[in-house]
């Protein structure tokens, strides 16, 4: 594939559960749940936001952790819950008060809630490498990660190594 969608590339959209992490729910006996993050995707999430990126995550969970977890890396443009909202919805909401323009947009999705977004033409449709079938057959590009195994990083490192950014400090 060509290096040029990574290019134009100026601000990346992100799922949480399957993309950022692995998709697994632990569950611990009081029946609270909590995410495994990987921290080399953490560490792209950061260099991007030092280099100017603009970073938005959109998932249906609503966990405290996770919300918390975003805080840290500096993401402000985060929706969590869908408040009976579609995707979709809430993606076109953000892209509207946002004024970025598609083209300029990598979302990293990996089940069908994400299929709507991914499915638009103008922007750069991208996946971890153990998404769902219909996921992968609409995906511009394929990482060869797994799901909150560095999926995210490898995209965020192909975007700012393309444009010369990845090794300034």
């Amino acid at each position: 594939m060509s290096q040029e969608k990574f290019k134009n590339i100026t601000t990346f959209v992100f799922d949480i559960d399957g993309v950022m992490t692995d998709g697994s729910v632990h569950v611990l006996e009081t029946g609270e749940h909590y995410r495994v993050f990987h921290i080399r995707d953490g560490y792209a999430i950061e260099r991007a936001v030092q280099a100017g990126y603009r970073i938005c995550v959109i998932t249906g969970g609503k966990h405290e952790g996770v919300r918390k977890r975003l805080q840290n890396l500096k993401i402000h443009d985060v929706f969590m819950g869908s408040g009976g909202k579609s995707k979709l919805e809430i993606y076109k909401g953000w892209l509207a008060e946002s004024g970025v323009s598609e083209e300029n947009i990598l979302y990293m999705g990996d089940d069908l809630p994400d299929y709507e977004v991914m499915s638009r033409p103008d922007l750069f449709a991208t996946c971890p490498a153990d998404s769902c079938d219909e996921i992968l057959e609409i995906a511009n590009y394929i990482s060869p990660k797994n799901g909150g195994k560095g999926a995210v990083r490898d995209v965020i490192e192909q975007v700012m190594r393309g444009k010369g950014e990845w090794l300034k400090f």
